[in-house]
């Protein structure tokens, strides 16, 4: 009997034990916009999570099974030598059986886009653990040696190879250790190989022959096996950290640092580590080797005399491990889609915001134009229904008209608002669709058409021209949207594609930068021609071929509620925007304006440490700062290597140094460069509880 309790007990146990494919912490997030309501016999309930090949659902099965279903991205599906692999994967993946795996429960590889599905459970992964938790110790330990080594023995003995063995795809269940996604990265890692010759993989987890040859057998598996292991026991890398290409040099030329690992475990892994792959233990060998150990430490835990056979794990072995059970309401609770404006990329979860000294608010001011630009002077005047407009841009002029002249010189185009709620008062509005959340139907958007009327070209190229603005500071303005006009829906579409294999990211960005062109553009027309501009909605969407005849919906929203996040009022940085932040910037003065505010930030902390009793920074203490063009801020991040920002304290202090250095820098170039647009700001800490990061402040900079 294995260390993991089996996935076929009766149904109400598989539904507490589960394990992910792809999303690591179990939770259920929102269906997007264009996800299916059904995949093969599965009703969806919500996304658990995306990757390189695809997006993984939440599903039920007819009698209420939690299933983790894969659907494949359409430009893998649309690559005859992926599906090829794909099938063959699968069929081999169907005969793997056994402990500390994952059944395979259906699937369909010639499906117009081809899926899986797995049995589901909750559960940290093994990296999210060790931060968390910390690492392994005692029988837990060896429980987690024996059930890996013994799934990749299952694995091995079908001819199946894993190829990516790694901490993000290993889960600890309450119910074990559950090695994720064996074969199915066969698929992937083939293509990619096959088709660019590019090495794949992930540094530290590669093997030296993968390295030397680019080719990878079960003796590759053990070596990631072996560092796998030594990582639980220590949460320290056993070739270390830092560029590829020094982790390539120690993984083929230096011996494992394998300090801290009980003496039998270490004997073990240094075979495991073996730089020749002929000389390394095979699975099955390990997996007998680590069952043995297993058995001494429950015998010496339970202090018996006599402890069971060498090889064998009977019952009292499995207590050996001991992790609680966690448990998602999401899917308990039927679920709805909702419409939000700003189409979060994931669910924002335990985001704390600290409060701005003094508040922001915006308000009308005949002296100053920019309520977003206004120092922390409030008054008595209520506060003003509009908000700066996120791209430096002058409002639409005509919505059915020939365009008028432009404004006048003096004023700065930056500091036009867009209108917060622009048929305010409006009797007769030609836009009769407002507050409603229905998504753009597949065939509104086959019968939108290009502009046609004087408005209709003016909006196309104000929607166009901001978001290639935004795009370019990526160096993905080769993103060119189509924007076409569904008069009848009151919507505009915008529309990008085909761009093979294009990565999540980047299509998320598309998104975003579309959203906020379209919601800024429309609030413009409606402000201006409220009785007659019909369109107040839009969508963005992403073809997959030329032909494609049903583009994804990627987002959707109104321009009648605001296009900026905001709560109370006060604009606050989220999960979307810190993601697009994080995409390197191709735009020379975010780069230089990015590399003195990290410096202006650890030198207004080391000043304030008279003051604050906090220990000095240095510049290569991990603070990054990346821009977000979409809604023009800049965020401030840090994954906390040194845990320096644990205490409420310490977050307090780092976001007052970034908030009083970023707005210099930030107030600075805006004032003596008429093309920058960035004046918000926002600040993240890794939070090892939760495993992600937080939001610790975020805000507007005055002027």
């Amino acid at each position: 009997m294995g260390v993991c309790q089996p996935l076929d007990a009766p149904p109400q146990k598989r539904n507490e034990y589960p394990v992910s494919i792809a999303r690591s912490d179990g939770r259920v997030q929102p269906a997007r916009a264009g996800d299916p309501k059904r995949v093969g016999p599965y009703r969806i309930i919500g996304r658990l999570g995306s990757g390189g090949m695809g997006t993984v659902h939440a599903g039920l099965d007819p009698a209420g099974l939690r299933v983790a279903v894969k659907v494949i991205h359409p430009a893998q599906s649309e690559d005859p030598e992926f599906r090829a692999r794909f099938r063959r994967e699968v069929q081999l993946s169907s005969r793997v059986h056994g402990p500390c795996l994952i059944p395979l429960l259906a699937a369909d590889p010639d499906a117009e886009n081809p899926w899986l599905a797995t049995a589901y459970a909750p559960g940290l992964t093994l990296d999210q653990h060790l931060a968390t938790h910390g690492a392994l110790t005692g029988g837990t330990l060896y429980a987690f040696a024996t059930g890996t080594a013994q799934a990749l023995a299952t694995i091995h003995a079908v001819g199946v190879i894993h190829r990516d063995v790694k901490p993000q795809n290993v889960i600890l269940t309450p119910a074990g250790p559950r090695v994720l996604d064996f074969g199915i990265a066969h698929a992937a890692d083939g293509t990619s190989v096959t088709r660019t010759g590019v090495m794949t993989g992930t540094p530290g987890w590669i093997s030296p022959e993968h390295y030397r040859t680019g080719t990878a057998g079960p003796e590759s598996d053990m070596f990631a096996w072996g560092t796998l292991v030594a990582y639980a026991a220590t949460g320290r890398l056993p070739f270390g950290t830092g560029a590829p290409d020094v982790v390539a040099y120690r993984v083929l030329s230096e011996e494992p640092d394998l300090t801290g690992l009980p003496e039998e475990l270490r004997e073990l892994l240094t075979k495991a580590l073996a730089k020749n792959p002929a000389e390394r233990i095979n699975a099955e060998a390990a997996a007998k080797e680590c069952a043995r150990l297993l058995a001494r430490q429950a015998t010496q835990v339970l202090d018996t005399a006599a402890g069971p056979e060498p090889t064998r794990i009977d019952g009292s072995l499995t207590a050996e491990w001991n992790l609680p059970r966690t448990e998602d309401p999401a899917w308990s609770l039927p679920t709805r889609r909702r419409h939000e404006h700003a189409l979060m990329t994931a669910v924002v979860t335990a985001i704390t915001v600290a409060a701005v000294s003094g508040g922001i608010v915006f308000y009308s001011s005949g002296d100053r134009p920019d309520g977003d630009l206004a120092s922390d002077h409030t008054s008595a005047s209520t506060p003003s229904t509009e908000i700066p407009a996120p791209n430096g841009a002058s409002a639409p002029t005509g919505s059915g008209g020939p365009a008028t002249a432009t404004p006048a010189p003096e004023v700065d185009p930056r500091t036009i608002k867009i209108p917060k709620d622009p048929l305010a008062g409006v009797a007769n509005a030609a836009y009769t669709r407002s507050g409603d959340e229905t998504q753009p139907f597949a065939d509104e958007w086959r019968a939108s058409a290009t502009a046609d009327s004087a408005g209709e070209h003016n909006a196309e190229k104000a929607i166009r021209d901001r978001m290639t603005s935004m795009l370019a500071t990526k160096d993905m303005n080769y993103m060119k949207p189509t924007i076409t006009f569904n008069r009848r829906a009151q919507t505009v579409m915008l529309t990008g594609g085909p761009v093979p294999q294009l990565p999540e990211t980047q299509q998320e960005v598309f998104r975003r930068a579309g959203e906020m062109a379209a919601c800024s553009t429309l609030a413009h027309h409606l402000k201006e021609a409220p009785t007659t501009w019909p369109y107040g909605r839009y969508s963005v969407h992403w073809k997959t071929s030329d032909g494609d005849l049903d583009a994804a919906a990627l987002g959707y929203g109104e321009a009648t509620d605001g296009c900026l996040s905001q709560t109370a009022g006060q604009w606050h940085g989220d999960e979307a925007g810190m993601a697009t932040a994080e995409i390197p910037s191709s735009d020379k003065a975010e780069i230089r304006v990015a590399d003195s505010a990290v410096k202006a930030i650890v030198a207004t902390w080391n000043t304030n440490t008279a003051e604050t009793n906090e220990a000095p920074l240095a510049v290569d203490d991990g603070i990054s700062l990346g821009f977000d063009p979409v809604e023009n801020a800049a965020y401030v991040w840090t994954d906390d290597p040194y845990s320096r920002f644990t205490s409420r304290a310490s977050q307090s202090n780092l976001t007052s140094a970034a908030e009083e250095a970023v707005c210099r820098k930030l107030t600075h170039e805006f004032r003596s460069n008429k093309s920058w647009l960035y004046t918000r700001w926002a600040v993240a800490v890794y939070d090892s509880y939760t495993g992600t990061r937080q939001f610790i402040g975020s805000g507007t900079c005055p002027s």
